[in-house]
C-alpha cells in the first residue's frame, strides 16, 4: 500500500491508471494490452511520421516499438510515465532503423558506381535480400512440419496469426478483414506471436 501511495503521489492521474494497465497486462490481461496500444498508437505514429518523414515507414516501426516495449513490460519502472518510456524505446528503435536505412542507401550508391550496368540487376536483388528481417527469413525457411508442432503448442490467438500469415500467406490487409480486427492490432499481435515463434525455433538449434 505504501508503494503504490508513492507511486500515486510521483505520477499523475494518467500515469497511475497506465501503470495498473501495466500491471493488468503482465498478469495476462489482453485488453490491457490492447488499450495501452490504442492509447498511445496515434502519438507514437505522428512522431515516428516526424523522424523518418514516411508514412509506411511509421506504421511499421510503430507497431515495432510496442513489440518491443510489450515484450520488456516487466523491466518497466513507475519512476516515470509509461508514455515516456514507451516513447524512449520507439525514438530509440526510429534512430537505429534511421541509420541503417541510410548506411544500406550509401552502400548502394557507393557499389552502383563501382559495378557494370551488367551486375546492376543482381546487385539490388542481392542488397535488397540482406535487408530482409532476419527473423522472418528465418521462419519461412523452416521446415513445415517442424514450424506446426511449435505452433500447435501456441496460444489459439497466435497460432492463428501464424497460420494465415506464414502458412496461408494473408496479407495485414487480409487478416484483418478475415479477422475483422484493426490492421494494427493485427500486426501487433503478430509480431508477438513471430517473436515466440523465433524463439521457439531458435531454441531448438541444430534439432531444425
Amino acid at each position: 500500500m505504501d508503494e503504490l501511495n508513492e507511486i500515486n503521489n510521483n505520477l499523475s492521474t494518467k500515469a497511475v491508471y497506465d501503470y495498473n494497465l501495466v500491471r493488468q497486462a503482465i498478469s495476462g490481461n489482453q485488453k490491457a494490452y490492447a488499450e495501452l496500444l490504442n492509447r498511445y498508437r496515434e502519438s507514437v505514429y505522428y512522431m515516428m511520421v516526424k523522424m523518418c518523414n514516411n508514412k509506411d515507414d511509421a506504421e511499421d516501426l510503430t507497431i515495432e516499438a510496442f513489440g518491443r516495449a510489450f515484450k520488456k513490460l516487466e523491466q518497466y519502472s513507475p519512476d516515470y510515465a509509461f508514455s515516456t518510456w514507451l516513447f524512449k524505446i520507439a525514438s530509440n528503435n526510429a534512430i537505429d532503423f534511421i541509420r541503417k536505412k541510410k548506411q544500406a542507401m550509401l552502400f548502394s550508391l557507393d557499389n552502383k558506381t563501382n559495378v557494370h550496368d551488367s551486375d546492376s540487376e543482381n546487385h539490388s536483388a542481392n542488397l535488397k535480400a540482406n535487408s530482409l528481417d532476419p527473423e522472418e527469413h528465418y521462419i519461412r525457411k523452416q521446415k513445415i512440419d517442424t514450424v506446426r508442432l511449435i505452433v500447435d503448442k501456441m496460444k489459439p490467438k497466435y497460432k492463428e496469426m501464424v497460420e494465415l500469415f506464414y502458412f496461408q500467406e494473408m496479407s495485414h490487409e487480409e487478416i484483418s478483414k478475415k479477422l475483422d480486427l484493426p490492421i494494427g492490432t493485427i500486426k501487433a499481435q503478430l509480431f508477438r506471436a513471430r517473436d515466440l515463434l523465433f524463439a521457439a525455433l531458435k531454441e531448438k538449434g541444430t534439432n531444425l
